[in-house]
C-alpha cells in the first residue's frame, strides 16, 4: 500500500513569478493549503520600496490571494513562518500583520534571516480548508 497525497493542484498561477523559478506559489493537498514564502514584488519582479509595512502588506495579499484560488480565505490560516531581513522591524511589522487577522490569529514562527535582494519581510502558510 502506498501512503501519500492522492490529489495536489498547484495554485498561484495568476500571480506569476519573476522569471523561471522551480517552485509554486501554492499547493492544495487534500484539506490543506502550503503557500510559498511570499514577498513584495511588482509584476516585472522588481522589490517593491516603501518599508516593512508595505512589504508585509504586500506580502500577505499574496497569501490571500493564494488561498481565494483554492476557495479559502485568511481565516483558514493555522501556521505562518515569517522571515525577518532586519528584527528591528518586528514592531512595525507585527502590527502591519496584526490587521489581517481578527480575534484568532495564527500560530506563527518569527525568525531573522538573510533575504534575496531588498526585501525586508518574507511569509509562507499553511491554511487547514476541508474540501466539501
Amino acid at each position: 500500500m502506498t501512503a501519500g497525497v492522492k490529489e495536489k493542484s498547484v495554485l498561484g498561477t495568476s500571480l506569476g513569478l519573476p522569471g523561471k523559478l522551480p517552485l509554486s506559489l501554492g499547493i492544495r493537498a487534500g484539506d490543506y493549503i502550503f503557500t510559498a514564502g511570499q514577498v513584495a514584488y511588482d509584476d516585472k519582479g522588481q522589490v517593491v520600496e516603501g518599508g516593512i509595512e508595505k512589504q508585509t502588506c504586500i506580502a500577505l495579499e499574496r497569501i490571500k490571494a493564494i488561498l481565494e484560488e483554492a476557495g479559502s480565505s485568511m481565516d483558514d490560516i493555522v501556521k505562518t513562518t515569517v522571515y525577518l531581513q532586519d528584527t528591528r522591524d518586528f514592531e512595525r511589522f507585527n502590527k502591519a500583520y496584526g490587521n489581517f487577522f481578527g480575534e484568532k490569529p495564527p500560530a506563527r514562527s518569527t525568525v531573522r534571516v538573510d533575504l534575496i535582494f531588498d526585501f525586508k519581510v518574507e511569509i509562507e502558510a499553511i491554511a487547514y480548508a476541508p474540501q466539501s
